[in-house]
């Protein structure tokens, strides 16, 4: 028990700090570039785990929101799968980005929304049960929508292959969380236990995919970095700003509005460097990399101007933290 109590405090450490942490694990994999290179071949299968996790974390409740409120759920998710490739895409041919980021980009805005949004709307005083709704659907939606998108968006400029990437998202993504989903429903008992210790395994398993994918960049990240780094940062302000207008513009409650902001702005950035490693060349993971770091901070910048503006409990009518403490 005491072993248990010591991992459920460093799970709630590595959720407390999970941007901090990653952003170490990227600036480490600009330190020793060789030795986080070697590391790439592991990406797709830490994500896999890190979706088995995602899985665990849920119940057949979390999508009856789909039902009773469709209007909210309908309206995040077309956003998420709209705003983000677009502005990603866009961002790429204004800055002029070469073609391998330019698929980086893509790849990041077609991604389903990020796992720690969940964690990032409760801290918003969001509607927590919105948000759970738009990252589980949008992650099932994924292995059909993801790859049309890149195909349509990136097929001019890269060879895309859409059965591959449905594949592979079918592989590390869907498999793991209908997995994880079937696993808590027949021990329920035994995953409520583990529940507490599974942010620490989010947060490990991102923090390695980023110091991979930054050690396997190292030289064109300081070559071409302040560009990325500019296209990464404006893509998620914009995702973020266009979410709450969307929101905004049916007229959504404001709760409603903070999640949707969110969870469009926040992307499932370990998927689009899993894919982008996979399928293309390493160069290509690189904007999921540096969104993965980026995202985190925004996200916890946003959360905490949105809670000082609010009164009441964080995340009424949503899952407490402890719930939804995942990372991305």
């Amino acid at each position: 028990m005491s072993a248990m109590r010591t991992l459920a405090k460093a799970a709630a450490f590595a959720g407390r700090w999970f941007g901090l942490l990653i952003l170490a694990s990227a600036l480490l994999g600009l330190l020793v570039p060789d030795q986080a290179a070697r590391l790439t071949p592991a990406i797709s299968v830490l994500l896999g785990v890190i979706m088995f996790g995602m899985g665990l974390t849920l119940r057949p409740s979390d999508f009856a929101i789909v039902f009773t409120r469709p209007q909210a759920v309908v309206l995040g998710l077309v956003a998420q799968f709209t705003i983000m490739p677009l502005v990603g895409w866009g961002l790429a041919e204004l800055l002029q980005l070469p073609p391998l980021l330019l698929v980086g980009m893509v790849l990041v805005g077609a991604a389903p929304g990020g796992t720690a949004s969940n964690v990032i709307v409760y801290l918003a005083r969001g509607d927590v049960a919105l948000s759970v709704a738009m990252t589980s659907v949008s992650t099932l939606l994924a292995p059909f929508l993801t790859p049309l998108l890149v195909l349509w968006l990136a097929g001019s400029t890269l060879p895309v292959d859409a059965g591959d990437l449905l594949v592979s998202i079918l592989q590390i993504v869907l498999v793991p969380v209908v997995l994880g989903i079937v696993v808590r429903a027949l021990f329920s008992r035994l995953v409520q236990k583990v529940l507490p210790v599974l942010p620490l395994v989010s947060v490990t398993g991102i923090m390695i995919v980023v110091f991979a994918v930054v050690g396997a960049n190292a030289d064109a990240l300081l070559a071409t970095g302040a560009l990325v780094v500019l296209a990464v940062v404006l893509h998620n302000l914009i995702g973020l700003a266009l979410g709450y207008g969307a929101g905004k513009a049916v007229r959504l409650p404001e709760s409603a509005r903070r999640a949707a902001s969110i969870e469009v702005g926040m992307q499932n950035s370990g998927l689009a460097a899993a894919l982008a490693t996979t399928h293309f060349e390493p160069l290509a993971a690189l904007p999921a990399a540096l969104f993965s770091v980026w995202h985190n901070i925004s996200g916890a910048l946003a959360a905490s101007y949105w809670a000082r503006r609010s009164g009441g409990a964080p995340g009424a009518g949503g899952p407490t933290p402890g719930a939804r403490k995942r990372a991305s």
